[in-house]
């Protein structure tokens, strides 16, 4: 496997949540959002929360700083990219198609 394989499928792991995607648009919504904020706006315990803090983490998606007692979210600029040009990678071109799947009548 090549290495930016692995590296975009650590970031197509890290986006299979829906709490981990919630927290992507509230951080893109609110850029440097408090913890605190964060756990309000999803609706998730602390802990589960911060567990999902630290997958997006982990995967280059999100920084966090620390900021006096409290720690402030943002997203990573370009972390994406990898997925995305992947992705549009995947889209043939028209007509390249060795076969085309029939629509399946409805009786």
């Amino acid at each position: 496997m090549q290495g930016s394989d692995i590296e975009i499928a650590g970031l197509a792991k890290a986006l299979a949540h829906p709490a981990r995607l919630r927290i992507l648009r509230l951080l893109l919504a609110t850029p440097g959002c408090i913890g605190g904020d964060i756990v309000d706006a999803v609706g998730l315990a602390q802990s589960t929360v911060s567990e999902h803090l630290r997958i997006l983490k982990a995967a280059g998606l999100i920084t966090g700083e620390i900021s006096g007692p409290r720690i402030c979210y943002a997203l990573t600029p370009d972390a994406l990219h990898p997925l995305t040009a992947f992705i549009g990678a995947l889209t043939p071109p028209p007509g390249a198609a060795c076969c085309v799947p029939q629509e399946k009548e409805t009786p």
